[in-house]
């Protein structure tokens, strides 16, 4: 790889910081992920150290930097910073080059983006205002089920019942749950009716047109969840290789268009 140029994108979520290298051919060298923690800023620059010493690269070979999140304007190493809505219409397009709906379920928010067939951004609409329908949901009831959260997904595919939750709220959901396991229902019926309280969240929010596209760090690791959006609305779901990389994708492939 020697005089070998590259591009870095830094997507800075409430919950975590993703950093990807793309090659001069698009491709992923290498990325790297870590929780945001109290500074944005240390986070970052761990996140994109951690990136190039993976990859083996010096900084010296990186051309650009495009940051995007709720945090982006903290990359104070950033070259340029764009939009988390463009990113990740910029990612997702490049793994599907069509007419697509993108749902990225995030730590804190949720995020609907239709595009055209050329990949412009049509419309699109973000959940900030409730837990509920984001993967903190999740983690929540993880939490207060003393589970782990990579464990979630096993547990909810052995699920033989739908007994759905009451409770959108996560605060009332959590009691619900705690509640119904000690009137003698399965754990991994009531942790499959978690999620599907995600998806019925999300599915609210807008009108779903597929195909679509799902991303986050959610769906990265619960692929239950596109099980239960397939059985809910009569669209192809699609999943790119990386989901929870997406918007950093989409910042690393605007660096590169950015250096050009």
């Amino acid at each position: 790889m020697l005089n070998e140029i590259f591009f870095v994108g830094i997507d800075v979520g409430t919950s975590y910081v993703k950093s990807v290298v793309l090659n001069g051919n698009k491709e992923i060298v290498s990325s790297f992920v870590k929780r945001t923690g109290t500074s944005i800023e240390d986070s970052s620059k761990t996140a994109f150290k951690n990136a190039i010493s993976d990859g083996s690269l010096s900084k010296t070979s990186i051309k650009h930097i495009t940051a995007t999140g709720y945090g982006k304007d903290k990359v104070i190493f950033a070259n340029t910073t764009k939009t988390e809505i463009s990113c990740h219409a910029k990612g997702a397009y490049h793994y599907f080059p069509q007419k697509i709906t993108i749902v990225d379920i995030g730590g804190q928010d949720t995020k609907v983006i239709k595009l055209d067939k050329q990949g412009k951004i049509v419309r699109f609409k973000m959940n900030r205002k409730c837990a509920a329908g984001t993967g903190a949901f999740i983690e929540e009831i993880a939490y207060r089920l003393d589970l782990p959260l990579d464990e979630l997904n096993t547990l909810a595919f052995k699920s033989t019942s739908n007994v759905p939750l009451a409770s959108f709220c996560t605060v009332f959901a959590k009691t619900e749950i705690l509640t119904r396991i000690k009137e003698g229902e399965k754990v991994e019926d009531l942790i499959k009716s978690a999620f599907g309280s995600v998806i019925k969240r999300i599915i609210e929010m807008t009108e779903l047109e597929g195909p679509i596209v799902l991303t986050g760090g959610l769906i990265a690791y619960n692929s239950i969840i596109g099980e239960i959006l397939k059985s809910e609305i009569n669209a192809d779901i699609l999943i790119p290789p990386y989901p929870q990389l997406t918007g950093a994708i989409g910042a690393a492939l605007f660096a590169f268009e950015n250096s050009n």
